[in-house]
């Protein structure tokens, strides 16, 4: 089993206060995380930046280095690279908080992990 993690589910830590890692346990059974390289190239040109984005993406880019393998693929745009992913590697659920994304993840057969209330993660079916 795997999950695939968008640019904005490895900023929720900050940017929600949401233990992302720990709310995933919660509500699937997470196996194997797996960041497209497109995503980690978002998460370093964000981090360049000012402000409290640009922490959130610097502390999402550590985790994800951290508790992530990062999987190559075609797309360089990060949610195409999501999307792909997705698809060609079977994964058992995408976490996102991106409307269009995960309108496109669920057109596809993928179930999404997306912020619910305040902190608590949910999953969409297709």
């Amino acid at each position: 089993m795997s999950v695939v993690m968008d640019t904005n589910a490895l900023m929720m830590p900050v940017e929600c206060d949401v233990r992302v890692f720990e709310e995933l346990e919660r509500v699937v059974d997470a196996g194997e995380l797996l960041v497209p390289e497109a995503v980690l190239d978002e998460l370093a040109k964000l981090a360049d930046g000012r402000g409290k984005e640009a922490t959130a993406a610097s502390v999402g880019l550590d985790l994800a280095r951290d508790r992530c393998e990062s999987v190559a693929h075609e797309e360089d745009y990060a949610d195409d690279a999501v999307l792909e992913v997705a698809e060609r590697e079977e994964v058992t659920h995408a976490v996102t908080n991106d409307g269009p994304l995960k309108r496109r993840l669920l057109d596809a057969g993928v179930p999404v992990v997306s912020l619910r209330a305040e902190n608590k993660l949910t999953v969409t079916q297709p």
